[in-house]
This record gives C-alpha cells, structure tokens and sequence, in this order.
C-alpha cells in the first residue's frame, strides 16, 4: 500500500478533524491519507488491498420528520434497504449533496462515521461484523481509518441493526 506524506496543515479541514476527534477518543489507528482518491468503495478496496466488503460505507439520508441527517454505516459489499432504515428512524429520503455537506461538513465520497458538523441519527449495519478489520472515510475522499465494527460503534455510540438488502 502506497500511502502519500502530506503535512498537517496542508491536509483538507474534514480530514483534520477526524484525525483530532479519533485521538481524542484514544482510538489506536490515525488516519492515513492515500495518494489516490477512494470516493467508491471499490477505489478504496483497491487502494488499500482489501475485500470490498470491508470498507465501512457512509450512506447520508435526509429525515423527513425534522430534516435531521441519517447517516447508515454498512459493508461496501452491500446495498442499504430504506423501508429498513425508515422503520428504524422514520420516513427518510434522499439526500443531495449541498445537504450532505451542510450537515456532515464533508463532501460524498469522504463522509467520515464521526466528526460530523451537526451530529446525526446513526444506525451501523450488522453485516460489518463478518469482519474483524474495517476502513471508514476520514473526512476526505483520499483519507481512511482501520478500526473493528465494535470500535465504530463505540465511536459513534450508534445501534446496530438489520438495514441492507439480502445479500
């Protein structure tokens, strides 16, 4: 794995706070910036080396109830159900990418499960546990963290739940 040096003040302000917030919590993996950009899961799995399935998707929602952010966390492998995810937190629908910035502070494609600039409704799909690794956006679409689906939770202090189509 390639992985590029890029000093601190010149790494973006998403990818920054991430790395502030998981050493703040003592999380045991800083992120790393890679030199290519992983906004798929696929670029991510290539760039890192591993299954498809290991990279900890962020999937943004827009509730309707409250205009609250919904922020799924599943398996790159997977697709999430939204008949799943509105039982869990009520009617959702999509959300566009102005809203996915004003609410998380990160653009698609770097959408980190932490660091948000307005805290969402998590939920964390059960399917991450098949892994005992995984890599979650860091804040930009070239920086990812390693951590365990139990690690993530604990991070976010999120549910986990049955929220993806049947494999």
């Amino acid at each position: 794995m390639t992985l590029a040096a890029v000093p601190e003040a010149d790494r973006p302000e998403g990818f920054r706070r991430v790395a502030q917030l998981l050493a703040e919590r003592g999380h045991p993996h800083a992120p790393r910036w890679l030199e290519v950009s992983a906004r798929t899961c696929a670029e991510a799995a290539e760039a890192l080396q591993v299954q498809v399935g290991q990279i900890a998707k962020s999937v943004i929602f827009r509730r309707r109830a409250d205009e609250a952010a919904v922020l799924v966390v599943t398996s790159g492998d997977r697709r999430v159900d939204e008949k799943k995810v509105a039982a869990a937190v009520g009617a959702i629908g999509r959300a566009d990418a102005e809203f996915v910035k004003t609410r998380t502070g990160f653009s698609i494609g770097g959408v980190a499960p932490v660091g948000h600039a307005t805290p969402p409704v998590v939920l964390i799909d059960r399917d991450l546990f098949r892994f005992d690794e995984v890599w979650a956006a860091a804040g930009h679409p070239n920086g990812v963290f390693r951590l365990h689906p139990l690690q993530l939770v604990q991070l976010t202090d999120a549910p986990v739940a049955d929220v993806v189509l049947p494999a």
